[in-house]
């Protein structure tokens, strides 16, 4: 289930007995369960060194980009108090491929005016590096879900990673 969107998700579970309108519902029913059972939690799960590394690269575009239900994108980032930092937020609904396919991903560097080969993926799934990668983009794997990502180019355990602090300070020195 991890990576794909709800109406995937829904339809490998019911192996096509739903009609569409059923799958939307079944969908948006776990996802409003979802926000009011995580956000007592919300805190907890930002993952450590975020805060921080997104207030010192604030001048940096950044964007989300997402196969996560809208819904919850939008939830967690103003939940969060996170959703200042981001200049474009892109899910896998407004592309016709999600993650694994590169798309929202390229979506985002079209939404933020960067060259797809200058921008870098920070991605915590098997799909998120896959689509990343395929984007022709350089992709930092985040150990937080996995014990490792295969392809990524760097992977850390979170944001407080002295190696993420010199992979970008390499990467941005070489003007990109």
């Amino acid at each position: 289930m991890y990576g794909k969107r709800n109406d995937q998700i829904v339809r490998d579970f019911s192996q096509g007995y739903l009609s569409d309108a059923e799958v939307f519902e079944y969908g948006a029913a776990q996802e409003r369960l979802f926000r009011e059972m995580f956000l007592p939690r919300l805190d907890s799960h930002i993952v450590p060194g975020l805060r921080e590394f997104l207030e010192q690269h604030r001048h940096v575009p950044m964007a989300v980009a997402s196969n996560a239900e809208p819904e919850n994108i939008h939830f967690v980032l103003q939940a969060s108090g996170l959703a200042p930092f981001f200049r474009a937020v892109i899910d896998g609904h407004q592309v016709s491929r999600p993650k694994p396919a590169p798309d929202v991903f390229l979506k985002a560097a079209e939404a933020l005016g960067i060259p797809p080969a200058e921008c870098i993926v920070l991605e915590d799934s098997y799909t998120g590096v896959q689509a990343g990668l395929a984007a022709g983009m350089k992709v930092v794997g985040l150990l937080t879900t996995h014990p490792e990502l295969p392809g990524a180019t760097l992977s850390i355990p979170d944001f407080r990673a002295p190696q993420l602090r010199a992979f970008l300070s390499a990467t941005m020195s070489n003007g990109k």
